[in-house]
C-alpha cells in the first residue's frame, strides 16, 4: 500500500480524535496530540529518536513466552543431537 494512501487512511481516522493534552512518554514534558503534532505522541523529533535508539538497543522488550527454552537462549549443538 502506497504510503500517501496511509498517510489519508490515518488523517481520516486522527480527525475523529480530538486534540488533546498528554504528557510526552519520554521526557514527561505537556504535549498536544493532534495532527499538528508530528512527532505525536512525543514532544519533539528529540524524544521520538531516543525512544526508537531504546527500542533499537533491546532496552525496550516485548515480553514473550517460550516454552522450548525458557532462557531465549539457542540450543547448543550437543543438544540439537
Amino acid at each position: 500500500m502506497p504510503q500517501e494512501h496511509l498517510d489519508d487512511i490515518n488523517r481520516a481516522h486522527m480527525s475523529s480524535i480530538p486534540e488533546r493534552q498528554i504528557r510526552c512518554p519520554q521526557c514527561k514534558k505537556d504535549t498536544i496530540y493532534s495532527l499538528d503534532n508530528p512527532f505525536r505522541p512525543f514532544c519533539s523529533e528529540r524524544c521520538r529518536l531516543i525512544d526508537l535508539g531504546e527500542w533499537a538497543d533491546e532496552s525496550f522488550r516485548v515480553p514473550t513466552e517460550d516454552t522450548e527454552n525458557p532462557q531465549n537462549q539457542h540450543p547448543s549443538q550437543d543438544e540439537e543431537e
